[in-house]
């Protein structure tokens, strides 16, 4: 790779995490007693790599579909696409392969050091992520088969059926929730006890498993029955409301990481019309100018060798917020102005990488506890002999979330609301360990004059998180080398509507924290001051706002940079259908197409994307599985 894309902090190889993860913490540890379980440990991993799909050795000079990218979008397509044995379909992906040690569900943190992570940042900032070295927020992405889906936190939120029926009344015609859902239901296997049932909104027919993670903590089942303390009740998120608080149902299938590479690529391993390259990157979208046909992509292996492949239907762009409008512009494909000053010949003038948003949360909220659940920490030898090989304890916790809430501000008192908040609950804070000073990207010294009185000690963390936010941003180029990472500017805050609604949410936070389900564990908040925020007085709405524009905390639900549309909307990157404007042969499926965020995490919404933007594809051609 190009000295110049190196970063200056090398990141994790998986090999040697994985045999890091052996040989420095559990074999010195515990040696004899863990013997069966590190053989399990081992042959799951074995098994990992044994039904994962081969790269193809010989690629063809055309293909009927090439699919760009094999994250969550791309994993889908491929399936879907692959149903017709006439057509054959080439999926490339930048990154590797996923390993077995990706898919502990509590070593999602640690994914973010290692070298299936984009490792992308924002641009310094003088409103935001100001506690951050640099100024500048860590955007992790998935750089791997499965994409962010093995490096998410496997939360599975759909959204409020508002969300939806708003995109339709934008002009998406066929984006409505009732449009939407049957889409949803056709990802899910849904297992959550009490809801499994629930025809109406789920099934069990689907590739992604939906659960409750196994384990639950003595944090987590406090901050239940405080938020229901406080008021609000128990619910299905996914199902009929979104206002109430729940366990977390996640994207885990018998305590292991349901991703979209295990859900989606694993069960097509064998389809002879499947092609699959890894460490592939594809630097260029071939469009032939007069006829506006997007015919093929070039891309360039890890070796240097270089392809060029053509698509003789569609090239389908499913690379992400980030990466999609990034192809797009270094294809010509976006702001006329903006490509000529980078030395892109511009082929079609559209506002790619305009309309990015996010759900951002107030970072380092810290609660101190008297409780350590003990008896199941992450270095005790009960700990790793329940997961392997029985998937039990405390390793099944999504990346350490645990609990999540939904309050409407606005309508506090209607159980069918809206939200704009959500609360987040974590088993752990960022003093429980200090590489996650390293992992969110803190500056040295405010990180160490905030927490470090408390490292190592017991404590939690929340996030009181922004579901409705006005603020948008924008993707560009840095230059035309498609090695150069993009300028990402996610303009957070520029709405101050943004920052008065988190600290609502932070508020009615405080709140549940002084019920007494809460209080029955000694639930403190930690009240060293941010260097930069002490002026303000701890605790007073300028504290908070300080403090937010210091830990503001992406949740990774980057969004909206295709921005689908109307013919009529001037900011539209691709029709209701998911086609290009003004270009043949192209289409994006991903979540860079949401023209409004949802209020859930992304992921799930972007599986339903991906659904319903295969059967367009299969309409679109005369083919449907019924064929």
């Amino acid at each position: 790779m190009d000295k110049k894309c190196t970063t200056k902090t090398k990141p994790f190889d998986m090999k040697i995490l994985e045999r890091w993860f052996i040989l420095c913490y559990i074999v010195p540890i515990y040696a004899g007693s863990l013997f069966g379980s590190l053989f399990d440990f081992i042959k799951e991993s074995c098994e990992q790599a044994a039904n994962e799909p081969d790269d193809t050795l010989e690629i063809l000079s055309e293909y009927d579909f090439i699919v760009v990218g094999a994250g969550t979008a791309g994993s889908v397509i491929a399936n879907r696409l692959t149903e017709n044995p006439n057509w054959n379909v080439l999926l490339l992906e930048a990154g590797g392969s996923e390993k077995f040690i990706m898919d502990i569900p509590i070593l999602a943190n640690f994914l973010q050091l290692s070298e299936a992570n984009w490792d992308y940042k924002t641009v310094p900032s003088d409103n935001y992520c100001l506690g951050m070295e640099n100024r500048q927020c860590n955007f992790p992405r998935g750089k791997v088969l499965g994409g962010s889906s093995v490096l998410n936190f496997m939360i599975y939120t759909r959204g409020n059926r508002r969300d939806y029926d708003n995109w339709e009344k934008m002009g998406n015609t066929g984006w409505s929730f009732k449009d939407v859902l049957p889409y949803f239901k056709k990802v899910e296997n849904f297992v959550v006890p009490g809801y499994d049932n629930d025809t109406k909104y789920h099934s069990q027919d689907g590739y992604v498993t939906v659960s409750y993670p196994p384990y639950r903590s003595s944090i987590g089942k406090a901050a239940v029955e405080a938020e229901m303390e406080y008021g609000s009740r128990y619910v299905d998120y996914n199902g009929a409301t979104s206002i109430g608080v729940s366990f977390l149902q996640s994207s885990m299938k018998d305590g292991v990481r349901a991703s979209a590479s295990r859900s989606y690529l694993h069960p097509i391993k064998n389809r002879n019309n499947f092609h699959l390259k890894k460490s592939a990157m594809v630097s260029k979208i071939l469009i032939n100018p007069s006829t506006m046909l997007a015919y093929g992509v070039e891309f360039l292996l890890n070796n240097g060798k270089r392809y060029f492949v053509n698509a003789s239907k569609e090239v389908i762009v499913c690379a992400g917020a980030i990466n999609s409008p990034q192809l797009l512009m270094l294809s010509g494909i976006g702001p006329k102005e903006h490509l000529e000053e980078v030395g892109v010949p511009a082929l079609n003038d559209l506002k790619v990488g305009y309309n990015l948003m996010d759900h951002i949360a107030v970072g380092g909220l810290t609660f101190l506890v008297n409780t350590t659940d003990a008896d199941s920490g992450l270095l005790k030898p009960k700990s790793f002999k329940e997961y392997f090989p029985n998937h039990k304890g405390v390793y099944t916790l999504s990346g350490g979330c645990e609990t999540i809430s939904y309050h409407d501000t606005e309508n506090p008192l209607d159980p069918n609301g809206y939200p704009n908040i959500e609360l987040l609950y974590l088993y752990g804070s960022l003093s429980s360990t200090r590489i996650f000073r390293r992992i969110f990207g803190i500056d040295g010294d405010i990180y160490y004059k905030v927490y470090g009185p408390i490292i190592g000690g017991s404590s939690f963390m929340v996030f009181p998180m922004l579901l409705r936010p006005k603020s948008r941003g924008r993707i560009t180029l840095k230059d035309n080398n498609y090695l150069s990472k993009p300028v990402i500017e996610p303009n957070y805050f520029s709405e101050e509507e943004d920052l008065d609604n988190i600290i609502k949410g932070l508020k009615i936070l405080l709140n549940i924290t002084q019920q007494p389900a809460m209080q029955s564990i000694k639930t403190e908040l930690y009240k060293k001051s941010i260097p930069n925020c002490e002026a303000n007085g701890f605790g007073t709405d300028d504290y908070w706002k300080c403090m937010a524009r210091h830990f503001t905390f992406t949740i990774y639900h980057q969004c909206g940079t295709c921005r689908m549309g109307s013919e009529d909307d001037d900011d539209a990157v691709v029709d209701p259908r998911l086609r290009v404007y003004g270009v043949k042969g192209l289409r994006v499926v991903d979540a860079s197409i949401m023209p409004v965020i949802p209020i859930g995490h992304t992921n799930a919404p972007t599986f339903m994307i991906a659904e319903k933007g295969a059967d367009m594809i299969k309409e679109d051609w005369n083919w449907t599985s019924s064929n």
